[in-house]
Order: structure tokens, then C-alpha cells, then sequence
């Protein structure tokens, strides 16, 4: 060992390992020094590769001291580390010895490791090492690390021996339990599978033999009350839709009526408008709005002739269903010279293919009404989206008007902001926290809706109410913020809860409802007449 260690060994250091920076630049604020702060000392030490635990400021009645504690790791690389941190400081000349030396030491950090001389000094440097820490010689310290691992390998060498030789001992136990249980379970095993094969093989010989005597019987007795029950059903509706057809074509006289009387009535409108000729605009909006009452009125009849037809083409199907029932009944009863049941049977079968041609036609004409059906309906949503593009700048004053679902009220956002902001800023955070929101809104992950079912049975889809979102919404801003966004949710679940968009819709707003066509229609016209009146 060189004598530079040996002198190590011999000196006193204060443990744990433990440094002081001297000369700390202050400056007087407030009737009090202050000075760089120990996390700063600390993060400039640390780049450096001292790798200090803290950094300790001293402070005084008069404030920072200029002092500052450095404390390393209690282990030999915070010992070096220390050592290190003092040799930074010795290689320019701001040692220990060069601090108090110095008269004038500037604005130069002084740095060293804390060793016997400073822990027996005056002043708040030695009361606090004296106060959080203890004298020790580098050799002592080894010395004392040597008895802790001497103690600790002994008695880990000890634990280990108990545990090899209950190791060993449990591992005996285990072996002989082994070969036990496993010729046992041998045993065991081949009982039970003797037992199941000779069971298996007695009850598959009964089951064969009780399928073959029952199973013939049983499928040709089911299949004739079958077919009796379908018959005897198949009658019963039959008679049911005649009656209901008996109804249906008085319906349908008086329905041909009122269509004369509509179509007289449509063109005199057409003879009325083509008078008023020169005034495009104002026929334009009228046009628009008869043209959506004639094509829903019409929409209306196509659809109750087709659910008329619809239940008339059933109505002949079961008749002929009927009718082949009977046939073959006729059939199987037909007996040798019996020209009366034949003549019957000619009868029927010529009276059944009328049937079958009378339904092809029905299927012709219900394809047809469907096809008028499906265009009848694409006009009136035409019409719709025509009408909702057109009242789109009406303000929501009047009854009837285009309202976005799913898009937010800044209004409410706006009340709860004035309760927690200036009303300078109230503005702005609505506006924040509106369009935050509404982000939240356009998120297809997030879906706070339940489904339950009702005393029916139906299945429905409710809002959560004890989603987190909605409960953060409720705490933090209030039952105004949470019923506006309650409501959007559930429109834009409604509207569009795929695509997570706004969606125009025309609105009754005085109801508070989806507006009909015709209140659309309604409020078109007395837009005109009331245009109409200003204008003359």
C-alpha cells in the first residue's frame, strides 16, 4: 500500500461520506440572504459524475449561509465519488486549505470532503455533521464491512445446510409416496375401464333394441299428425282471409273513390297555378310544398293497396295449398268405375290451376307496387332533403326550422363557465369546453349506453348514467353541461351512431319534436302568403 493510501486509511472522515461547498454566491432580497438552491448544486454535481444522494443549503436567522452539504452513498463508490468531488475542486486550487487561506475568494465555488477538522469546527458546518453523522478511518470501515459479510456468510452457509438436508429428507418421502399413489392409480384405472366397457357394451344393446322396435312407429305417427294438424290450420285461415277480403274490396271501392275526387281536385290546382304564371318565385315554393302532400297522400294508398294484395296473394295461397290437400285426399279415396269422384277431381284440378294463374298475376302486381312503393318513397326523402336545404337560414324563432342532432349548446357551457371564470374569460372557456366536448362526442369509442329489457320483453338501449365521463361532466360543471350533453349523445346515437356526425334534421320547435312532412309543408305556405301579403 503507497503512502498517499496509508494516510487515507489513518484519516477521519465523517460517515456517512459527506462534503462541503463553501463560498456559495447570495445576493440580499427581502431583509434576507438568498443563494442557489440545492437541487441546482445538486443536478450540476450529478452531470459532473459525482452522483450525490442530496444536496444540503446551511441557512442562518440572516438566511443562506454560503454553505452547502454534499452527501454521497454510504458504499465505497460513494467514498469515491467523494473523493473525486474533492480533487475537482484541489486540481483549481479551491480546496479547503485554499478557502481559508484566501482573503478574498471572489465568486470561485470552494469544495472538500468533510473530515475531523470540520466535524469538531464551530459554526452550523459542524453542528450539523456532528448532528448527522459519526467520525471513521477508511480502514475502519473495512474493517468493520469484513466482520458484517464474515457474520452474514456463516449464517447463510448455515440456513443452506438445514435446507439441503430437509431437501434431502422431503425428497425421500416424496419418491416412496410416488411409487404408492402410481401402482394405485394403475390399479384403479384398469377396474374402472373393465367396469365401463362392460357397461357400455350391455346399455348400447338395449338402446339398439329398444330404437328398432319404437323408432319406425314413432316417425310415421308424428308425420300423419303433422300433416293433420297443417290441414285442419290451413282450413281455419282460409276461411279467416275470406272474410278479411270480403272487407278489404269494400275498402278498396271506397278508396278508388276518393283517388277520382283527389285527381279532379289536383288538376284544377295545376289550371290555378299556370294563371299565376309570372310569379316563378313565389309558385316555386308552393309547387314544392303540394308536390310533398300529393306524393305522402300517394305513398299512403300504395301502401294500403300493397298490404291489401299482400294479403290476398296469401289469402290464394292458402286457398291453393287447400285445394292440393284435397286433391290428394281424392286421390287416395279414388276407387275403380267411380266416374263421379273423377269428374270431381277434373273439376278441382282445373279450378286450382285458375288459382295458380290468378297468383302469378297478384305476384306480377305486388312486384310492381312495390317498385312504385320504393319510388314514391325516394321522392318524398327528396323532397325532405330539399326542404330541410331550403330552411336552413331560418333562424330558430319560427316553428318550424332545421335543427343540427348531436351538436352541442354552448349556452350551458357558457353559465357553468361564469361560475368558475372571470366574465373576461368566461367567453373563451365556454367555447374550450364546448369544443372539447364535442370531440368527445365524435369519438366512436365511447359509447355510454345500456341495453335493458321491459316487462314485454323488448330490448332497449338507454343512456348510462353512471358512465365516468357523464359523472365527470355533472361534478365538475353542473346538471346544465350534463342535460346538454345527455341530449346530443342520445341524438347522435339516434341519427348517426356509427359515423359520429352532425346530422340535419327538420324540427318542430315549439313541440320540441321531429317535424312531419306536412308541418314542413304547413310552414312553407304560410311563409309564402305571409310574403305574399307583404307584397301587395
Amino acid at each position: 500500500m503507497s503512502s498517499s493510501s496509508s494516510s487515507s486509511s489513518s484519516k477521519m472522515f465523517v460517515y456517512p461520506w459527506k462534503g462541503v461547498i463553501a463560498n456559495i454566491p447570495t445576493k440580499y432580497e427581502n431583509g434576507r440572504h438568498v443563494g442557489e438552491s440545492g437541487t441546482a448544486l445538486k443536478e450540476d454535481l450529478t452531470r459532473k459524475g459525482f452522483n450525490p444522494l442530496r444536496v444540503h443549503p446551511l441557512w442562518n436567522r440572516k438566511g443562506h449561509s454560503g454553505f452547502s452539504i454534499v452527501e454521497f452513498r454510504k458504499e465505497w463508490d460513494g467514498f469515491s465519488n467523494a473523493i473525486n468531488f474533492e480533487k475537482s475542486f484541489e486540481v483549481q486550487r479551491c480546496g479547503r486549505r485554499d478557502y481559508y487561506s484566501c482573503r478574498r475568494p471572489g465568486d470561485k465555488l470552494y469544495g472538500w470532503v468533510a473530515r475531523e477538522y470540520d466535524y469538531h469546527s464551530r459554526g452550523l458546518v459542524g453542528d450539523y455533521l456532528r448532528t448527522n453523522g459519526d467520525l471513521k478511518t477508511v480502514s475502519g470501515k473495512e474493517a468493520e464491512d469484513r466482520r458484517k459479510n464474515s457474520k452474514l456468510v456463516k449464517s447463510l452457509e448455515s440456513t443452506l445446510e438445514n435446507k439441503e438436508t430437509r431437501l434431502k429428507e422431503m425428497e425421500t418421502k416424496y419418491f416412496e409416496a410416488s411409487q404408492s399413489i402410481t401402482t394405485l392409480m394403475e390399479q384403479k384405472d384398469e377396474m374402472i375401464k373393465a367396469y365401463n366397457e362392460e357397461t357400455k357394451k350391455m346399455q348400447q344393446n338395449a338402446h339398439d333394441h329398444f330404437n328398432k322396435i319404437s323408432l319406425d312407429h314413432e316417425r310415421i305417427r308424428d308425420h300423419l299428425l303433422q300433416q293433420k294438424r297443417e290441414l285442419e290450420q290451413h282450413e281455419k285461415d282460409l276461411f279467416h282471409r275470406e272474410a278479411q277480403n270480403e272487407a278489404e274490396t269494400r275498402k278498396l271501392q271506397r278508396e278508388k273513390m276518393m283517388n277520382e275526387r283527389a285527381t279532379l281536385e289536383q288538376k284544377k290546382l295545376q289550371n290555378e297555378r299556370a294563371t299565376v304564371e309570372q310569379k316563378k318565385a313565389d309558385e316555386s315554393v308552393l309547387r314544392l310544398a303540394e308536390e310533398q302532400k300529393r306524393e305522402k297522400e300517394k305513398l299512403h294508398r300504395k301502401i294500403i293497396e300493397l298490404e291489401k294484395q299482400l294479403d290476398a296473394k296469401q289469402a290464394l295461397e292458402l286457398e291453393i295449398q287447400r285445394m292440393q290437400g284435397a286433391l290428394q285426399v281424392m286421390q287416395h279415396m279414388e276407387g275403380d268405375g267411380d266416374t263421379e269422384m273423377r269428374r270431381k277431381m277434373e273439376a278441382m284440378q282445373e279450378e286450382l290451376k285458375d288459382k295458380k294463374e290468378e297468383l302469378e298475376d297478384l305476384e306480377q302486381l305486388n312486384q310492381a307496387l312495390i317498385v312504385k312503393e320504393r319510388n314514391c318513397n325516394d321522392e318524398l326523402q327528396d323532397a325532405r332533403k330539399e326542404l330541410i336545404n331550403f330552411l336552413r337560414g331560418v333562424s330558430t324563432r319560427a316553428h318550424i326550422g332545421v335543427k343540427k342532432m348531436g351538436e352541442l349548446d354552448i349556452k350551458p357551457f357558457l353559465i357553468a363557465a361564469k361560475r368558475k371564470y372571470s366574465a373576461k374569460e368566461a367567453d373563451v372557456k365556454a367555447a374550450e369546453l364546448c369544443s372539447e366536448w364535442q370531440e368527445h362526442l365524435r369519438n366512436p369509442s365511447w359509447h355510454p349506453f345500456k341495453i335493458i329489457t321491459d316487462k314485454e320483453g323488448n330490448a332497449k338501449e338507454i343512456l348510462d348514467e353512471g358512465d365516468e365521463k357523464l359523472i365527470a361532466a355533472k361534478t365538475e360543471f353542473g346538471d346544465e353541461v350534463y342535460t346538454a350533453v345527455a341530449t346530443a349523445l342520445t341524438e347522435m346515437n339516434e341519427y348517426n351512431a356509427s359515423g359520429r356526425y352532425i346530422v340535419p334534421e327538420l324540427w318542430n320547435y315549439i313541440e320540441g319534436r321531429k317535424a312531419t312532412l306536412t308541418d314542413g309543408v304547413e310552414a312553407l305556405l304560410n311563409r309564402w302568403k305571409l310574403a305574399k301579403r307583404k307584397r301587395y
